[in-house]
């Protein structure tokens, strides 16, 4: 992750108002933050810090619980550059600290029985910190990228033709990769674990159906994975427990609030 990309287009061709109004001198700051929250992003806000040449201090973990007011970070070094990295920093804070606070809550609701998991709903070129957000507070990433592993979704069954045909295509493709397929009928999903499906999306059908695709999946092969996906919230969680194995849900990453924290110069 390039973050000095982020600090650059934040800058642009130079901080005027720092440059113009804060002495060349060296000092201390700290980062508050200011609501109850599950904090992510602290190694990425120290590498944003050491860019301008200071020095960054987590005062407590990603993953960790703060309270509101709690201070999660010492800043030392040339003040000019403090301030002009202080943005930057603060809203990888922000963003990542939303989203690990947004899959605590998920997680918590899922009481360990059933996995948790973002989807690519991501924010381009932020993807992978929103990831190790979920990742941080207990969810489970995904796949990281296209080729992380083979998903046939809804569009590529369409251009096919079939679940069949969709299934067929891809068995040249390297056995170590995992296959996962979109499905909204039980015929479909029992078609493509009769196939060799590792795992089975039941997209946009509801816990009810879920279930049922759930069931008939299992009879074909009780190792195959069913994921509940489409539109699920935090509070519909208890609903698909006991009829999917993993929910992935968007709004883990698309809908997180961004927590607010501030930099006080001492």
């Amino acid at each position: 992750m390039d973050l000095g990309a982020f600090l650059k287009a934040d800058v642009g061709k130079g901080d005027i108002t720092t440059e113009l109004t804060v002495p060349d001198t060296d000092g201390t700051a700290y980062i508050t933050c200011e609501a109850d929250a599950v904090v992510a992003g602290l190694e990425e806000a120290a590498d944003v810090f050491s860019l301008v040449g200071a020095d960054a201090t987590a005062l407590v973990k990603d993953g960790d619980r703060v309270k509101a007011g709690a201070r999660i970070m010492s800043i030392s070094g040339p003040l000019s550059g403090m301030i002009t990295a202080e943005r930057t920093a603060l809203n990888i804070l922000m963003n990542m600290s939303g989203v690990a606070t947004k899959t605590a809550e998920a997680v918590e609701k899922a009481d360990g029985k059933i996995i948790v998991a973002a989807t690519r709903k991501t924010v381009p070129g932020f993807g992978p910190l929103q990831k190790k957000a979920v990742a941080v507070a207990g969810g489970d990433p995904h796949r990281a990228d296209l080729d992380s592993m083979i998903l046939i979704k809804d569009n590529h069954i369409r251009a096919c033709g079939s679940v069949k045909t969709a299934m067929e295509r891809i068995s040249k493709a390297s056995f170590s990769l995992k296959v996962e397929i979109e499905v909204t009928t039980v015929e479909d999903a029992v078609t493509a674990a009769e196939m060799g499906a590792d795992i089975i999306m039941a997209d946009n059908v509801g816990p009810e159906m879920t279930g049922e695709i759930r069931d008939a999946v299992k009879a074909v092969n009780d190792r195959i994975l069913v994921e509940a996906s489409g539109d699920i919230t935090v509070d519909m969680i208890p609903q698909y427990i006991g009829k999917a194995d993993i929910v992935s849900m968007g709004c883990l990453t698309h809908s997180a609030h961004a927590v607010q924290f501030s930099m006080d110069i001492n």
